[in-house]
């Protein structure tokens, strides 16, 4: 886990909040991933992912909770960082079996984490979530102004 980072002395504004969370996609090798089955039952894993500058690559195997779901609803919640310096993504996500992966992506991937699933299990694939929501907060005074995306489009 992350060190928690030093207590600012005031709220930092809300470009810099973006700026902090857009190098936190590029920078963090692992985020919790949250999803719920037809049922509501919840299932939070920590993957690992890759952001291509629009979308947060993930890989899981289809047959586990995490792909079933992201299969099934297409929606999933990524939290990345620290409880006092979170970024919590809501996006939609899209399967891509790994015949079907760009192979940049694949490279990509396997570059950052230092492991390709495609050349593990063959029921490791990819799925490509797209932020529609992102909120980045670390104290209290922060949590007004949190949502720095809806609907796909950054609010500053």
């Amino acid at each position: 886990m992350t060190e928690a980072p030093s207590r600012p002395t005031g709220p930092r504004s809300r470009p810099q909040r973006k700026r902090e969370a857009l190098e936190r996609l590029a920078r963090d090798n692992d985020v919790w991933v949250a999803t719920a089955d037809a049922t509501g039952e919840p299932c939070l894993v920590p993957l690992a992912f890759w952001w291509d500058g629009e979308a947060v690559w993930l890989a899981t195997r289809d047959t586990n909770p995490t792909g079933r779901n992201l299969i099934a609803s297409g929606r999933a919640r990524l939290s990345f960082g620290h409880p006092r310096d979170v970024v919590l993504v809501h996006g939609t996500a899209t399967v891509l079996p790994r015949e079907k992966l760009p192979t940049e992506v694949g490279d990509a991937f396997a570059a950052k984490d230092g492991w390709d699933p495609r050349t593990d299990h063959p029921s490791y694939v990819f799925f490509r979530v797209v932020p529609q929501v992102l909120q980045a907060w670390g104290t209290v005074p922060e949590m007004a102004g949190r949502t720095l995306m809806r609907d796909g489009e950054w609010l500053l």
